[in-house]
């Protein structure tokens, strides 16, 4: 069974996936017990890319944080007609063979985020732009057609 989780609050609009073992410390391989689901621990750090989702009476407008990413390796695509879909990746730092860390505290790896549209919103004029590592998406939304009143005459 799949749970749906965000922010540890229930959010039936996302479908990210939840993870019980995603913060136990495992150790990775076959040897253990309970191998990690992932063997690259950076790709769990960052794997939850933090995205705020607002409604306006336009549109929903959704802001991804994604310092240090290039648009070029941020992707936004809808599937199934209604699911938008938010995912990139941020690569680790090459290692020159004389480096000595002391510290890494960074993360790197993918991430993938999705959320399922409401009907009123026109996912064929979507736009997304980025702008100091915070990636915009906006999904305008179906005008609400107010029902059209017609007066009536009174006889008598």
């Amino acid at each position: 069974m799949s749970l749906i989780r965000r922010s540890n609050v229930f959010d039936p609009f996302s479908l990210d996936l939840w993870d019980p073992f995603q913060d136990f410390p495992f150790a990775s391989g076959s040897s253990s017990l309970f191998p990690r689901i992932s063997s690259d621990s950076e790709t769990a750090a960052f794997a939850g890319a933090r995205i705020d989702w607002k409604e306006t009476p336009e549109a929903h407008v959704f802001k991804a944080d994604v310092p240090g990413l290039k648009k070029e390796e941020v992707k936004v695509e809808v599937e199934d007609g209604n699911v938008l879909q938010i995912s990139g990746e941020r690569n680790k730092e090459q290692e020159e063979k004389n480096d000595k860390w002391h510290r890494v505290e960074r993360s790197s790896g993918k991430f993938l985020r999705r959320f399922r549209l409401p009907e009123n919103a026109k996912t064929e004029q979507i736009k997304a732009s980025m702008e100091n590592g915070v990636l915009t998406v906006t999904v305008p939304k179906e005008e609400v057609k107010k029902p059209e009143v017609k007066p009536v005459q009174i006889t008598g």
